[in-house]
């Protein structure tokens, strides 16, 4: 009786591991949940779409970034602020990544950019989460123009508003507002 019980219980645990090891994680729909929770400025979304840690790189400028899950939760706050537009141009699974191409508008990036920023992205993944968001080629993206007006408004802002210097490196909520106050008032300093 002992050896039917234990048969029983190792054919139940096999069929149930079977069952669930079949089960595929959809990748593709993970990936379009991160970027409509960027485009919406989602924390509780992005809260469960990520691991516990994410690694952020940007192969072309050789920059990578380790955030913790609530870190980056904060750098959405800031990201939020600037009204952000994320636009998904072409997005494929390719084994266990996701591939992306990213279009991205906000305030920010129309006053130093003047258009959209468009990426190619590679997300990789730990089972269901996402561990890692690698920007491998900026499709679209003027540096000169950037660097050049990013600089221009450091300067003004060092100059004429002294409270406000270090806006650029805050990546908090109220460094976000700092850098909507310093755009204002550098579009209207004449």
């Amino acid at each position: 009786m002992n050896k039917t019980v234990i048969l029983t219980l190792l054919l139940l645990i096999g069929f149930v591991n079977c069952k669930n090891s079949g089960k595929e994680i959809d990748k593709l729909e993970i990936a379009k949940k991160y970027y409509r929770a960027l485009d919406n400025s989602d924390n509780t979304e992005i809260g469960l779409l990520l691991a516990d840690s994410l690694v952020t790189k940007e192969t072309e400028y050789d920059y990578e970034q380790t955030f913790t899950l609530k870190e980056y939760v904060e750098w959405l706050k800031w990201d939020a602020v600037f009204d952000p537009t994320y636009q998904i141009l072409q997005i494929v699974q390719e084994d266990e990544i996701v591939k992306a191409q990213i279009s991205k508008i906000d305030k920010r990036i129309l006053f130093l950019h003047q258009e959209p920023i468009v990426t190619n992205q590679i997300i990789r993944f730990d089972s269901d989460k996402i561990i890692s968001i690698e920007t491998t080629k900026y499709i679209i993206f003027n540096d000169s123009t950037f660097v050049k007006n990013r600089d221009d408004i450091v300067s003004w802002i060092d100059d004429n508003h002294p409270e406000l210097q270090g806006f650029i490196h805050d990546q908090t909520e109220t460094g976000g507002l700092k850098y909507l106050k310093a755009i204002e008032l550098y579009r209207n300093k004449k």
